[in-house]
């Protein structure tokens, strides 16, 4: 696993690796949710900023976690724009899951460390 880069714009293979879905399911849910809007470059790739990312795992964890359908997790995010703290809970959903992401790299990266114990070690 690649280590955690803090940038300003993310590729949508990126992002894939990050939120643990496929590239296709982000590609779907923008044409659901209106809040997932990434930009696109000059080449016409999609380019996502960390307020896209955290909106991604926002909506994952309505629709994965709490089983909500796609129209359940429109209402719940219209209720959290009329309430004002789409911000707020964005961030909550988001701190997990990036935390999360950065334990595994830090698991693979102390595996690939331990060296294997030594066979003349039992003698």
């Amino acid at each position: 696993m690649e280590p955690i880069i803090r940038k300003t714009y993310y590729s949508i293979g990126e992002v894939s690796d990050l939120t643990g879905l496929k590239p296709h399911v982000l590609r779907y849910w923008e044409t659901q949710f209106d809040i997932l809007s990434p930009t696109k470059n000059r080449g016409g790739t999609r380019v996502y900023r960390n307020r896209e990312i955290e909106s991604i795992l926002l909506v994952k964890h309505l629709l994965y976690e709490k089983r909500f359908t796609i129209e359940g997790a429109k209402r719940e995010l219209q209720e959290m724009r009329d309430g004002e703290r789409m911000a707020e809970v964005r961030k909550l959903n988001a701190e997990p899951a990036v935390l999360a992401t950065i334990k595994e790299g830090l698991t693979a990266l102390r595996e690939e460390l331990t060296l294997p114990p030594r066979e003349d070690q039992g003698t």
